[in-house]
């Protein structure tokens, strides 16, 4: 019915692998073409992911912000291309607002498992940041439902491309960008120039931005797939696990006592982690909890 109403339309993404996967997957529940473009280190699995979904897909010798700019560019060449991005700046502002409401339902549902396990709030959230749209979506969710008392709320970024955590470094409001290869395991993560909208949430309300090394994304993917006596075993990829590798690196690590007072986190605290990603590349995976890539500081 929609292609009827609108006919023909080209749908243009840039992504290191899931954003990209929900545009195709929608695109073709809505009859319609799919363009994606991948930074340079995207590895095959995850191009295949997407091109099984009917779409157009090519890694690109670039980095994600730059493909950013050519599938925008490409859109706007295309007679009925429609860029559908999760990231934002000046001019281009209500698609990725409607991405960041979608990312709310992933906060709402989780209120809700949370009330059915007995926490009423979490002391803590922690939850990582590429652009920061999902990250924005989640705090702002919870800082509304808890406005006089919001839980304390960690960013979590990965170091090679933490742009959110060296805007919040300027301390004047600012964007900062990173530029380069952006080069991480956290594919997901490796983003260099944050989202307007979600800026103007994190910089109000985020309490803590943490720039995280790889191997701390390592730890945490370790810890979710051996977890402790009945605790249940939780497949996450590298961008996923990083919320869960910098908590334990708080709790456990001395060098990093200084964090662990400063988000007073003891034996009363009740940390939500959010975890964005599976198995979605099997062979980093692989190397990350049978190999032991990305050791211990």
């Amino acid at each position: 019915q929609l292609k009827k109403l609108v006919g023909q339309s080209v749908f243009y993404t840039a992504t290191d692998g899931i954003h990209g996967r929900g545009v195709a997957w929608a695109a073709g529940k809505l009859g319609q073409r799919c363009v994606v473009r991948m930074p340079k280190g995207t590895t095959q699995m995850r191009k295949e992911h997407i091109a099984n979904l009917g779409a157009e897909v090519t890694i690109e010798d670039l980095n994600y912000d730059d493909c950013v700019r050519l599938a925008n560019q490409e859109a706007n060449e295309a007679s009925q291309g429609v860029l559908i991005q999760d990231t934002a700046w000046e001019g281009y502002e209500e698609i990725p607002s409607w991405i960041m409401q979608g990312y709310g339902t992933l906060a709402m549902e989780t209120e809700r498992q949370l009330l059915a396990s007995g926490c009423e709030k979490p002391t803590h959230i922690f939850v990582q940041a590429g652009v920061g749209s999902l990250a924005a979506s989640v705090i702002g969710y919870f800082v509304n439902r808890f406005p006089d008392h919001p839980p304390t709320m960690v960013v979590v970024e990965a170091k090679a491309a933490d742009c959110l955590y060296q805007s919040a470094e300027l301390a004047t409001g600012e964007l900062k960008a990173v530029t380069g290869d952006l080069r991480t395991m956290m594919a997901g993560l490796s983003c260099g120039e944050a989202s307007t909208i979600a800026w103007d949430i994190l910089r109000n309300h985020a309490d803590v931005f943490v720039s995280a090394p790889d191997w701390m994304s390592a730890v945490g993917t370790r810890i979710y797939a051996v977890p402790l006596e009945d605790d249940p075993r939780v497949i996450s990829g590298e961008s996923g696990s990083v919320p869960m590798g910098v908590l334990y690196t708080a709790l456990k690590n001395q060098k990093y006592e200084k964090l662990k007072k400063d988000l007073k986190l003891d034996e009363n605290s009740e940390v939500l982690l959010i975890s964005t990603e599976g198995d979605t590349d099997p062979a980093r995976f692989r190397e990350v909890v049978w190999d032991g890539i990305h050791g211990m500081d």
